[in-house]
């Protein structure tokens, strides 16, 4: 086993470590010894990279939440019209439901520390607000508002459901939500 000296990576493997940790066994499974054995890292590396098991915890959802937040950036980022805006919107919904089982847990994980705990409430704050504006790119902040909730509940409903709904459904409701208040259709 490298020494830290030689081993820049330590803390990134700790980091993903802790991760797949928490997508198999939940926060509350998390223990020094089980990340630092998940690592392949001494036990003391723990301690050194990390003051608390909740520095841990919260550098690794910031990761997380940036993985997911570079999704959102890269397929809105490839829109150039309204149309393919909400086609990327609809690709959102159906990637991040896709039965990535890891990605659906991690979120959930999230979520549940958040309820619990202001400073992880901020995270998903921050999450929210990046992913927010990446919509912002091709929508209005009230309406990028209302899309970051359509796809994070569609997501959560199609992940759980035994059977999920269509792509339809998930369209028709993008351009509910997309249609202009005077109830004409969405500007192509």
């Amino acid at each position: 086993m490298a020494t830290g000296r030689t081993d820049p990576d330590r803390r990134d493997r700790i980091i993903d470590a802790a991760l797949d940790l928490i997508a198999d066994e939940g926060v509350a499974g998390m223990s020094h010894r089980k990340v630092a054995a998940r690592a392949g890292v001494p036990l003391g590396s723990m301690t050194y990279h990390f003051g608390s098991m909740n520095e841990l915890l919260h550098e690794a959802f910031t990761r997380f939440s940036g993985t997911i937040v570079a999704v959102f950036e890269d397929r809105l980022g490839t829109a150039t019209t309204p149309d393919e805006a909400r086609e990327a919107v609809a690709d959102l919904v159906h990637h991040l439901s896709s039965g990535n089982q890891r990605e659906l847990v991690l979120t959930h994980e999230l979520y549940t520390l958040a309820a619990r705990e202001p400073a992880y409430r901020e995270l998903t704050r921050a999450w929210m607000s990046r992913s927010r504006r990446a919509l912002e790119w091709h929508f209005d902040a009230a309406t990028a508002r209302q899309l970051d909730a359509l796809i994070e509940g569609l997501s959560i409903h199609r992940a759980l459901e035994t059977e999920p709904h269509d792509r339809a459904l998930t369209v028709e409701a993008i351009a509910r939500i997309t249609a202009p208040a005077d109830g004409s259709a969405p500007a192509s």
